[in-house]
């Protein structure tokens, strides 16, 4: 069963298959599903609870959760009253968290009962915030008294009758180059222009089901999701992307996935079993992270049968922005595409340009990837200047990337013109760790940097100079690390020179820094 793709408001497609399949399945997290018509009822009542909580045109509300199908509910639901919903990554630490919450102006915060002490400790520090709702209850089988509650209190509303599709509907935190996250605001229009461009190029079947296993404050995530949603295709949701939960989904008749590389090598190296169990995937897409060509050649092999799809994208082009289809993953003739990020989707413009004239290069010539799509942010959240210094005149969008494209446009990544490292599929900005870094007493100068990882795709490293006639060991400044940052933000490794590398105008020369790592392979990133 297939429709057209709405350029309406989001929640206008489920209203559609509701209407064409109430009584089919349309998600299952846990031990819980439901139908079209039963979820169309329960998101329509809690757009009820939220508007009766004041929530409007313009408010966000913010949800701290590991993967809970609430999340998702509340971006269809707040998003169809007008409002957005803000999903930091639940891994962030208190300073960090703090931060992203009041920076998203979040009027209501739902949190998962695992995380609630964490919300609970910074909660002082939450000015916008007038509600603390908790979501799940792990005593209680996932089933929150509060949240389940709340809902069932309210009326069903329908969505807010002056409501335009260029309205804000989601937003996901990414960090940049001042070393603080900004919100990349998501709209309706963007979300659907990304469903129907994947949709075109990678068409469902019937009994296709997806399985979202990527953290939902992540593009791979809950635009993932909305992709399939949007097609009417049923989604299997797991609490977290490990082996139980894998499997379990698979169990469930989940098919389709996207997943990160470390996700695939994980499950390889599992064993007959559990290779055996992912040949029930009829599609597999991986993007978020360098994917290793010995790991791919090793996951063609092991499922001659799925089909396999490389994907580029970013947040702020509401997820994939080029696709590398099945048939070059299987085609030795187009092995030396393997390295490349595939071709633009459907509707997708791209120039690539000398980011120091800003003049566009020659065909084959390397630059930085500028790309325009109706998948385009608007921009930051409560950032004009960070919003203009990223869409330029005719609505261009600069990446950071550098790539170059070869005759048949399949684009190259292969370097970073922006500080980002890539580890795990998680996006961390080296300002971020800089910036932290260097307030400690030993510190003089820091530089940090992403190194190939076989497990990670890159891990960090920092490139430290201590002040003179001061000592302080690696050990020291990771530990300081992850007393102040996230995990997955803190280096792996510090290595320690007396000086760094600038040029003339004192600019750090990463690049250098970088160049020993990386030597002999195909890109830099």
């Amino acid at each position: 069963m297939s429709g057209t793709a709405s350029s309406g408001i989001l929640i206008d497609r489920i209203e559609h298959w509701a209407q064409r399949q109430p009584d089919a399945t349309v998600v299952t997290f846990g031990d819980v599903s439901f139908t079209w018509s039963q979820w169309l009822e329960r998101l329509r009542r809690l757009s009820g609870a939220l508007a009766g909580a004041g929530i409007g045109a313009g408010d966000a509300v913010a949800f701290v959760d590991k993967n809970h199908l609430s999340c998702l509910e509340v971006t269809y639901a707040v998003s169809a009253i007008g409002g957005a919903n803000a999903i930091p990554n639940w891994r962030l630490t208190g300073d960090e968290l703090a931060y992203v919450l009041t920076d998203s102006r979040a009027r209501i915060v739902f949190v998962g009962a695992e995380l609630a002490g964490e919300v609970a400790a910074i909660r002082d520090r939450l000015p916008t915030v007038e509600r603390i709702i908790i979501v799940g209850d792990e005593a209680a089988g996932g089933h929150s008294d509060e949240f389940e509650g709340w809902l069932a209190a309210a009326e069903p509303v329908g969505t807010a009758p002056d409501l335009v599709a260029d309205a804000t509907a989601l937003l996901l935190y990414s960090s940049g180059t001042t070393g603080r996250p900004k919100g990349v605001r998501l709209t309706h229009d963007n979300l659907n222009a990304h469903s129907a461009a994947v949709a075109e190029v990678l068409p469902f079947h019937d009994g296709d089901v997806l399985l979202v296993a990527m953290p939902l404050f992540h593009v791979g995530g809950t635009c993932f999701a909305i992709i399939g949603l949007d097609s009417g295709k049923p989604a299997v949701f797991t609490r977290e992307a490990d082996a139980a939960n894998l499997f379990g989904a698979l169990m469930k008749g989940a098919n389709i996935a996207f997943l990160v590389p470390p996700v695939i090598a994980a499950v390889l190296a599992a064993g007959e079993q559990a290779i055996a169990g992912f040949a029930a995937l009829r599609r597999i897409i991986y993007g978020a992270a360098p994917m290793p060509l010995p790991l791919l050649r090793a996951a063609l092999d092991a499922w001659p049968k799925t089909e396999f799809v490389q994907v580029y994208g970013m947040t702020e082009l509401a997820g994939v922005i080029t696709a590398l289809l099945p048939d070059v993953h299987r085609d030795p003739a187009q092995e030396a595409r393997m390295a490349s990020g595939g071709t633009p989707l459907p509707g997708v413009e791209i120039r690539i340009v000398d980011p120091g004239t800003l003049e566009d290069v020659a065909p084959g010539e390397e630059g930085e990837m500028w790309w325009r799509s109706k998948q385009t942010t608007p921009g930051y959240w409560h950032r004009p200047e960070a919003t203009a210094d990223a869409i330029v005149d005719g609505g261009w969008l600069r990446s950071g990337d550098i790539g170059r494209a070869d005759e048949g446009g399949f684009v190259y990544i292969v370097d970073r013109l922006k500080d980002m490292i890539i580890t795990g599929g998680e996006n961390v900005y080296s300002p971020e760790i800089e910036r932290v870094l260097i307030e400690h007493p030993a510190v003089a100068d820091v530089a940090i940097i992403g190194i190939p990882d076989a497990k990670w795709g890159e891990a960090i490293k920092a490139v430290v100079v201590l002040e003179p006639g001061v000592t302080a060991t690696a050990a020291e400044l990771i530990a300081y690390c992850r007393e102040h940052l996230a995990k997955f933000k803190c280096p792996a490794t510090v290595d320690f020179l007396d000086e760094l590398p600038r040029n003339p105008t004192g600019k750090i020369l990463k690049r250098t820094l970088r160049q020993p790592f990386w030597e002999g392979r195909p890109a830099q990133v």
